[in-house]
């Protein structure tokens, strides 16, 4: 079907033909394809039609039954996975176990919902993540006990980084050479990030309530509650999300686009008012190193924004009043890389290399060259009539330095560093 659509973008009466044959194969197939051909006026037609006839159905659609039960398989193993410390009597305390592995359970949750989702499940399919998995679990375990180890910390945080890229080989279908699917799963972060954002707010207000009526009548449930209701149902966050995007893409999808084109301008404003703060109270990255960090945590987070912000627009029509915000953020964002890069490159010179400096100093220029690119490519389709999905595939091309990236983290910087 997608190929037959491709091959017809151009004709209506052959592609209504394909559409009175199968809607739903026609309907799945189009959005499948979507960012390929969406520079063709007969495919934002299409795409309207096809959201408007999903809206009307919406109220009566069914919930994959099936779907309901890989969600709960998932959700039951991370669950159990996470209560390791209360089966077994560790030699380490639960504290460690959490620190080593919880970022490596959530992950591999989500990760089962999607495999187990899918259609055409091959063996060899299978087996890799498992091995990786497995393997990356064994890895983090046998890692020495240091708390003062700098490298080892780096891996507690990276390796979960590095397996959120297997998670979007599994979304993708393994199917590395496509853009537009490494596309679809910049996206499917967006929409994940702000549906988990919205499960946790509601998960903790419930928490909130069901202490105060236990207490209210004398009951202590708070240990109980914790143990098993709220750490279990932290673990399974990603995965309800992922659930419902699954089964409510249109509606997840507006979600993530208006409340990108709402806080573009709100942190442009913010970081531009802040870079000005600095300036007149005086603070200097160069030699606070906790200001020097901060500096860095709010780097990635607008990094991640920008990313996120122009997978979400332009799956629309053009929108030149986002573009240019995206652009000019891009450029504030480039100015704070900048600093945070001369301050990194300043302790270097003064206090020499660590795992710590690093690591920043590595993300830092993956984002430097990155943003660059973005930049470029907002600036031709801001001033010059270029197409904003090239930002898009801009983005998607450079996916596979940061996985690259995330393995030199956790694999070669512990052993250069002696695990110190």
């Amino acid at each position: 079907m997608e190929n037959e659509i491709k091959q017809n973008i151009n004709s209506s009466a052959q592609l209504e033909k394909l559409y009175h044959a199968d809607k739903k194969g026609f309907e799945k197939a189009f959005f499948a394809i979507y960012p390929e051909i969406s520079s063709y006026p007969m495919a934002d037609f299409w795409k309207s039609r096809l959201e408007f006839e999903s809206e009307k159905e919406s109220g009566e659609r069914k919930i994959n039954k099936t779907d309901i039960l890989f969600l709960l398989i998932s959700c039951g193993l991370a669950a159990l996975l996470i209560k390791i410390p209360l089966i077994f009597n560790l030699s380490f305390s639960d504290e460690i176990f959490y620190e080593k592995n919880v970022g490596l359970i959530v992950i591999f949750g989500v990760s089962l919902f999607s495999f187990l989702t899918k259609k055409d499940i091959k063996p060899k399919q299978l087996i890799f993540p498992l091995l990786i998995f497995i393997a990356s679990a064994i890895y983090v375990n046998l890692l020495p006990l240091q708390s003062d180890s700098h490298s080892i910390a780096l891996v507690y945080i990276h390796l979960p980084l590095m397996l959120w890229c297997l998670y979007g080989m599994i979304y993708i279908n393994f199917n590395l050479k496509d853009l537009s699917k490494r596309i679809d799963f910049v996206r499917h972060n967006g929409d994940l990030a702000i549906l988990a954002a919205v499960i946790l707010i509601t998960g903790g207000i419930l928490t909130a309530v069901t202490h105060g009526l236990f207490s209210a009548i004398d009951l202590n449930i708070q240990v109980f509650y914790f143990d098993y209701i709220v750490v279990s149902g932290l673990v399974s966050v990603p995965v309800v999300a992922a659930f419902i995007i699954r089964n409510y893409p249109l509606i997840t999808s507006k979600i993530a686009s208006i409340i990108a084109n709402i806080f573009n301008p709100i942190v442009l404003i913010t970081l531009i008012v802040y870079l000005v703060s600095i300036l007149v109270t005086g603070k200097d990255p160069y030699n606070d190193r906790d200001f020097l960090v901060v500096f860095n945590f709010m780097l990635l987070g607008v990094m991640a924004i920008i990313v996120f912000s122009v997978s979400e627009i332009s799956g629309y029509e053009k929108q030149r009043f986002t573009s240019a915000t995206l652009f000019a953020l891009t450029i504030v964002t480039l100015i704070i890389n900048l600093v945070a890069l001369s301050a990194i490159l300043y302790r270097l010179g003064e206090f020499g290399f660590t795992p710590n400096r690093t690591a920043v100093l590595g993300s830092n220029i993956l984002i430097f060259g990155n943003l660059i690119l973005i930049m470029v490519d907002l600036f031709k389709a801001v001033f010059k009539g270029g197409d904003i999905k090239k930002v898009e595939i801009t983005i998607a091309k450079y996916l596979p330095v940061y996985a690259a990236w995330t393995i030199f983290v956790v694999f070669v910087i512990p052993v250069i560093f002696g695990f110190k």
